[in-house]
């Protein structure tokens, strides 16, 4: 059922919301006020009105001492009556033992059970008696006089003093009337001022949103003013900022990758479309086109390479990449990839050594293809006759496996970007002798995929590549960080 409320609810602006709490809030401040200040009024007239009736049931309940006789029962209701004298709305009787009236004011026709019933149920305690169209504030208590009754007791009379309190009601009446009529301008006007203050507060939201609005693909490099605006509203900016930057940087990268994607792929393609159309443009012998399919087939495998490293490379960005672990021993999967790349070390003269061993819980496929990566690469790039160094050291948490060679060293605007996809040190070269691309940022996912990290170091004629493996899932994992 509360539903449909608080879909409506939802509906109404952020303006239109506080401005109602404001109105709320200031109508029930008012209101509260209001109500306190009513009834301290009511309390004080009606202390007012407790000082006046004290005062003549204690001159009645004196003047009734010293009645000694029937005869000065009479004489004190003409005293009484003398007394009353200029004081309109005063109304005062007084009742005998056996309930007949022995004085009344010309108004105080008040049931004389009901003043017997107050005297004694509560005496002196302040009553509200209705009396035709009037109300009437009054007490009433028995009082004893000097005349003995026939058992000898004191004879006692049962005395009710009352005040007309119309003019107190009208006050109050006039005051709430007066009262609610302030509440609702004060909730008109305190709508107004909120409205105003709350449409000026919100201009800086309001501003972002129209900033927000120019951010599209092609603009995200605007970035929401963070020291104009509310602090409460600068964090909610700077977030945004931050998450602008993010975007910024991945959609350029992906607008890169798409780049070098188009790039890397138009030199195969364009490579097959050449060799094809040169070779229908006559008649070839069967050795001819066996040779050109050949080289052709070797431009597929290349194709075929890069694709299946792009997809390997977004479902680790994903974490679709899904790891076999097993115990490893890291000495024996090394010296299987130098089983695999001893033609290449000895045609270029390179010596191949192992340091240390220790063992992983790892993907032995993927961990082996990271192996290889790094292991090809400075094969590719180590000098002739000299060493490349596998060192791996067991640490207290994990494993770490360095990757040195001998040769020309990596430039450090360059260190900051050997994990990056297609990207190459010295573009100039051949990129059939260079693979994909891609070999490095594969590394870098198979690592991060394990949760460790990867780092790079060119020093003195040395590079080195190291990564950082956990014992096992779940262990402490340091951000992929590139040294």
């Amino acid at each position: 059922a509360g539903r449909p409320h608080l879909r409506a609810l939802n509906r109404i602006s952020l303006t239109q919301r506080l401005t109602l709490m404001f109105v709320l809030a200031a109508s029930s401040v008012l209101l509260g006020l209001g109500f306190v200040v009513a009834a301290s009024v009511e309390q004080h007239f009606e202390d007012l009105d407790m000082e006046v009736l004290s005062g003549k049931m204690e001159l009645t309940r004196q003047a009734l001492l010293r009645v000694h006789s029937q005869q000065g029962l009479t004489e004190f209701t003409h005293q009484l009556a003398y007394s009353l004298v200029g004081h309109h709305g005063m109304e005062v009787m007084v009742i005998d033992a056996d309930e007949a009236v022995i004085f009344a004011t010309g108004h105080a026709g008040f049931d004389p059970a009901l003043v017997i019933r107050q005297a004694t149920q509560a005496s002196n305690q302040p009553a509200l008696w209705q009396l035709d169209a009037q109300t009437y504030r009054g007490l009433a208590a028995r009082f004893p006089t000097a005349i003995a009754d026939a058992a000898g007791q004191p004879l006692r009379v049962y005395v009710a003093v009352a005040a007309d309190i119309g003019h107190h009601q009208a006050y109050m009446q006039s005051f709430l009337q007066t009262l609610w009529l302030f509440v609702a301008g004060a909730a008109l006007l305190t709508g107004m001022l909120g409205w105003v203050a709350v449409h000026r507060g919100l201009a800086p939201l309001r501003a972002m949103r129209r900033q927000a609005q120019g951010v599209t693909a092609q603009q995200l490099s605007q970035r929401l003013p963070v020291n104009t605006i509310p602090r409460e509203l600068a964090e909610l900016a700077q977030s945004l900022n931050e998450m602008l930057a993010r975007l910024e940087e991945a959609f350029q990268r992906l607008t890169e990758f798409s780049s070098d994607i188009a790039h890397e792929l138009r030199t195969p393609v364009s490579n097959l479309l050449t060799q094809t159309q040169v070779t229908l443009s006559r008649a070839r012998g069967a050795d001819d086109y066996r040779q050109i399919l050949e080289s052709n087939a070797e431009e597929f495998e290349r194709m075929a390479r890069m694709i299946s490293d792009m997809l390997l490379l977004a479902k680790s960005d994903h974490g679709l990449a899904l790891l076999q672990r097993q115990e490893l021993s890291l000495a024996d999967e090394v010296r299987a990839l130098f089983d695999y790349f001893d033609a290449l070390a000895e045609e270029k003269n390179v010596t191949l050594r192992l340091l240390g061993d220790g063992t992983v819980s790892a993907d032995r496929l993927m961990l082996r293809r990271a192996l290889g990566n790094l292991l090809s690469n400075a094969l590719r790039h180590a000098d002739p006759a000299s060493t490349v160094t596998v060192r791996v050291q067991m640490l207290e948490r994990g494993v770490e496996i360095s990757v040195a060679n001998q040769g020309e060293p990596i430039a450090p605007e360059h260190l900051l970007r050997v994990f990056d996809r297609f990207f190459r040190v010295d573009p100039a070269r051949q990129r059939s002798s260079e693979g994909t691309g891609l070999g490095l940022a594969i590394t870098q996912s198979i690592v991060q995929a394990h949760g460790g990290r990867i780092s790079a170091a060119s020093n003195e004629g040395v590079t080195t590549f190291t990564m950082s493996l956990p014992d096992q899932l779940g262990s402490e994992h340091v951000a992929a960080r590139v040294v």
